[in-house]
C-alpha cells in the first residue's frame, strides 16, 4: 500500500520547493474550464491562468470564446479556446483534442457548465426540463470526466462547481438544485476510484454569487434585504471568490484533499 510513498514525498517535496521559490504554484499544469467566458467561469480561468496555468476556455458560442481569449491573451495569460457544449459527445472529444494538440498535457478539470430552464414550483418542472437539467449539469460532468481521466497526469485535480443549493433546495430552482446535490455524490464517487492514480476529485458550493443567473433571485431591494439577513457577511459572493479557492484546490497545496465539498457562501447555512 505504502510502496510508493518514498517517491511521493520526494516529488512533493520538490513542487513545495518550486512554489516558495518564486514559481507560480500553477506553472506546470494545464487547465480545461467549461462555460467559462462569462461569470464564475470566466474568474476562474483568469484567475488559474494568472497563477500560471494553461487554460483552454469554453463556451457553446464561438463570438463569446473569441473575445474571452483575445481578453486574457492581452494580459499576457497562456490560453486558448474551444466551442463547446458539454452536452455534445463530439464537442467533449474536440476540447480534450484541442487541449492535448496545443499544450501537451492535462491537470486540472473545472466542470462549471449548468443550465436551468425551469423557474417555478419545483413539482411543476416538466419531465423535459428535468431531463436537460440532468443531463448538462450531470450526465455531461460525468462523462466529460471519464473522457478527460484516462489523460490526465498524476497528481491532477478534478473540480466540480455545484451550489449551495445542493443542501437545502432554492424554492423556485428545485430541479436545479437537485441536479446540484447530484454533483455531491459525484464528487465522492470519482475521488475513491481516482486516489489510486493521484487524481483528486473536489466540489465547490458557492451560495448567492453576482451572476447573470442569480439575477432573478437578486433583482429587488427585498430580495437584497433577505440576503444581508441570511447570509453573515451581508453581501452577495463575486465570481473571485469563488476562483480563488479553485485555484487552491487546483494546486499542489491541497494534495492530501479529495472527495470533499466547500460552501462558500458568506457563512449562509448549508450544513453542520
Amino acid at each position: 500500500m505504502f510502496r510508493n510513498l518514498k517517491t511521493l514525498l520526494v516529488t512533493n517535496n520538490r513542487r513545495i520547493m518550486s512554489t516558495t521559490s518564486g514559481q507560480k504554484r500553477l506553472a506546470d499544469k494545464v487547465a480545461i474550464v467549461t462555460a467559462s467566458t462569462d461569470g464564475i467561469g470566466l474568474a476562474i480561468a483568469t484567475r488559474l491562468a494568472e497563477d500560471g496555468a494553461r487554460v483552454v476556455v469554453s463556451s457553446r458560442k464561438e463570438a463569446n470564446v473569441e473575445k474571452t481569449v483575445r481578453s486574457l491573451r492581452a494580459k499576457g495569460l497562456q490560453v486558448t479556446g474551444v466551442v463547446c457544449h458539454v452536452g455534445n459527445k463530439e464537442h467533449r472529444q474536440r476540447l480534450l483534442q484541442t487541449t492535448l494538440r496545443e499544450f501537451g498535457q492535462v491537470d486540472v478539470l473545472v466542470s462549471n457548465a449548468a443550465v436551468n430552464p425551469a423557474f417555478g414550483a419545483f413539482l411543476d418542472t416538466s419531465e423535459e426540463e428535468f431531463e436537460k437539467i440532468l443531463s448538462v449539469n450531470v450526465t455531461s460532468a460525468f462523462l466529460l470526466t471519464k473522457e478527460i481521466v484516462p489523460e490526465m497526469r498524476a497528481h491532477g485535480s478534478i473540480v466540480y462547481i455545484s451550489s449551495i443549493g445542493a443542501y437545502q433546495p432554492f424554492p423556485l430552482i428545485g430541479a436545479y438544485s437537485v441536479s446540484k446535490t447530484a454533483l455531491l455524490g459525484l464528487t465522492k464517487a470519482v475521488a475513491n476510484q481516482c486516489a489510486a492514480l493521484s487524481i483528486r476529485a473536489n466540489c465547490i458550493c458557492p451560495g448567492i454569487i453576482r451572476t447573470k443567473f442569480s439575477d432573478a433571485l437578486t433583482g429587488s431591494e427585498a430580495a437584497m434585504e433577505e440576503i444581508e439577513r441570511v447570509v453573515p457577511m451581508q453581501r452577495i459572493g463575486a465570481p473571485e471568490d469563488i476562483a480563488g479557492i479553485v485555484a487552491f484546490l487546483a494546486s499542489d497545496d491541497s494534495r492530501y484533499l479529495t472527495g470533499e465539498s466547500i460552501v462558500v457562501a458568506g457563512g449562509h447555512y448549508s450544513r453542520l
